[in-house]
């Protein structure tokens, strides 16, 4: 039966005193739990490396296909067009 992302699973990771005890502080300082640190740190551990991951076949489609002078000319025009009609 697939979990549902509310459901929870319990594991075991060993820590060292030392970074037990800095997660401890911090989870002190931000009155949370350890457990809620860990889960947001695996959180944007796992976002950082899916965003890495999007960025890496960006720039391989970019080195593919290149982008056309025009392009290029087109896309400097409207970042021009874009800062003369900032308000500052």
């Amino acid at each position: 039966m697939p979990q549902r992302d509310d459901e929870r699973t319990q594991t075991l990771v060993q820590l060292s005193r030392v970074l037990l005890g800095r997660l401890d502080e911090r989870a002190a300082r931000e009155g949370r739990s350890r457990s809620a640190l860990i889960r947001d740190a695996i959180d944007a551990y796992l976002y950082d490396e899916e965003e890495a991951r999007i960025d890496r076949e960006i720039r391989e489609g970019y080195e593919r296909i290149p982008e056309t002078d025009e392009e290029i000319a087109s896309a400097e025009r409207s970042g021009r067009e874009g800062i003369r009609e900032e308000p500052w």
